[in-house]
C-alpha cells in the first residue's frame, strides 16, 4: 500500500493516550467515571459553565480530544447515536433552500434522513450514482453546500475514491462529509484525502463491544462549534457512562482492528472457494471491484463482508438458523462475529428487484468479523453451509 501521512504518534500509541492530561502523583491512570449531570459553576460569570447537555462533560471531553487526534481533525463532538451525529454533521453546513448532493449509496436511515426529514425542512436532496464521477458535477447547483459519501459502503462492502470527488468541492467551495464507519480511523482517514467532514457511527468499531450507542463528528475547530450548538439544542448529547465506556474502548482499536482485518481476509479468501456462495463481497480479494482503490487509500480492508448464497433467500433462512458460533444481529464493528440479512434491516423498504438492482439479492449477508480465531468461525460458516 502507499504511503501517507502519519500522524505524530502512531495509532496505537494515540488510541491509549490521545486527550489524556496531568501525570502529577496521585492522578488515576484510569480516566475517572464523572456520573453527575451537574458541576459546581463559579460566581459571577457564565465562563466556564460545564453541563454535560452542552457536551463538555469530562468523560465526552476525553473521548473528542482522541477520536479527533486519531483523525488529523482539530476537533470531535460526541453525540448519542450515529444518526444524530449525521443529522446535527449536516444540519449544521445545511439551511433551508440549500441543496445537498449524496451518493445512492448510503445507510438506510441516512437515506430517509435525507428524502424525509431534510425534505420537510427546506433542503433538497439528489442522490447520484458515486460511480459515476461525472456526474457529480453535472448535479451540482447553485445552492449546493455539501457532498456526502459513505465509504466503504453498508452493507455491499464498496470502496469509493474520496479524490477526484475533494477535487470538486474544493474546487466549488463546498464541504465533503464523509461517513467512514465502516472504515475505522485505522483503515481509512478520510481528511487526508480531501475530506473536511468525517463521521462515524460510535456505536461500532470505535467501541467495539456492542454496548454502547454514540456518534462521532470530527472537523474544524469553528464547524464543530456549530454542530455542537445543534446537539445542544436538539437534546443529542451522550451520557457520562457511555461516554466513559466508549474511551474505554477506544485504547484497543488499533489493536481490534488489526484482528478484524486479519480474520475478515482469511474468512473472504476461504468463502471464495465455495461452491454454496455464489460471490464474496471483500474489498482484499483481487477479484473485488474496488481493490485497486482500496489499495490505494486504506491501511487495512476491514472486518465487514458480504456472501451471496447460490440459494437465495431460502438458503439464507438454512443458514443463519444453523450458525453456533457468529450471530444473527443487525448492528457490526464488535468483538463478537454478527450476521444480519439487509432485507430484513436496512433494506426492508425496498422490493425484492430494487435491492437486487442496489446489489443486494436474496440470500446476500452480511458479516460483521469478529476477533475470535479465524479457524473457528471459517468452521462455523462451513457446517452452517452443509
Amino acid at each position: 500500500m502507499s504511503a501517507r501521512k502519519t500522524p505524530p504518534n502512531d495509532l496505537a500509541t494515540l488510541a491509549v493516550h490521545a486527550g489524556t492530561e496531568g501525570r502529577d502523583a496521585d492522578t488515576a491512570v484510569v480516566h475517572p467515571l464523572f456520573q453527575s449531570v451537574n458541576f459546581i459553576q463559579e460566581v459571577g460569570t457564565g465562563d466556564g459553565l460545564r453541563y454535560p447537555r452542552y457536551g463538555n462533560a469530562p468523560n465526552a471531553e476525553l473521548v473528542q480530544r482522541r477520536v479527533a487526534a486519531l483523525e488529523g481533525a482539530e476537533a470531535a463532538v460526541l453525540l448519542s447515536s450515529g444518526m444524530a451525529a449525521t443529522a446535527c454533521g449536516l444540519l449544521a453546513l445545511l439551511r433551508p433552500g440549500d441543496h445537498l448532493l449524496a451518493s445512492s449509496w448510503i445507510y438506510g436511515g441516512a437515506t430517509a434522513l435525507f428524502t424525509k426529514e431534510f425534505a420537510s425542512l427546506g433542503i433538497e436532496v439528489t442522490l447520484v450514482d458515486p460511480l459515476e464521477t461525472r456526474i457529480w458535477r453535472h448535479k451540482l447547483r447553485k445552492q449546493t453546500r455539501a457532498i456526502f459519501i459513505e465509504t466503504p459502503v453498508n452493507p455491499t462492502c464498496r470502496v469509493l475514491d474520496l479524490r477526484p470527488v475533494s477535487y470538486i468541492t474544493k474546487e466549488c467551495g463546498i464541504a465533503l462529509v464523509v461517513d467512514s464507519t465502516f472504515a475505522s480511523p485505522v483503515n481509512l482517514r478520510p481528511l487526508e484525502y480531501g475530506a473536511d467532514v468525517v463521521i462515524h457511527s460510535a456505536t461500532k468499531y470505535l467501541n467495539g463491544h456492542h454496548d454502547v450507542l454514540g456518534g462521532v463528528v470530527c472537523g474544524t475547530s469553528s464547524y464543530i462549534e456549530e454542530v455542537r450548538q445543534k446537539m445542544m439544542l436538539w437534546g443529542q448529547a451522550p451520557d457520562p457512562f457511555g461516554a466513559w465506556l466508549l474511551e474505554r474502548g477506544l485504547k484497543t482499536l488499533d489493536v481490534r482492528v488489526r484482528r478484524h482485518n486479519e480474520n475478515a481476509m482469511a474468512v473472504a479468501e476461504w468463502a471464495s472457494t465455495r461452491k454454496e456462495i455464489r460471490r464474496v463481497h471483500y474489498p482484499g480479494l483481487e477479484s473485488h471491484p474496488d481493490h485497486e482503490i482500496a489499495k490505494e487509500i486504506m491501511d487495512g480492508f476491514g472486518g465487514m463482508l458480504a456472501i451471496e448464497l447460490a440459494g437465495g433467500g431460502r438458503a439464507a433462512e438454512k443458514f443463519l438458523r444453523k450458525l453456533k458460533l457468529i450471530r444473527h444481529a443487525p448492528s457490526l464493528g464488535g468483538v463478537d462475529s454478527l450476521v444480519s440479512e439487509p432485507r430484513f434491516t436496512s433494506h426492508a423498504h425496498l422490493t425484492a428487484d430494487q435491492r437486487a438492482h442496489a446489489g443486494i439479492p436474496d440470500g446476500f449477508l452480511r458479516l460483521s468479523i469478529g476477533i475470535e480465531s479465524a479457524k473457528d468461525l471459517i468452521g462455523d460458516i462451513e457446517q452452517a453451509l452443509h
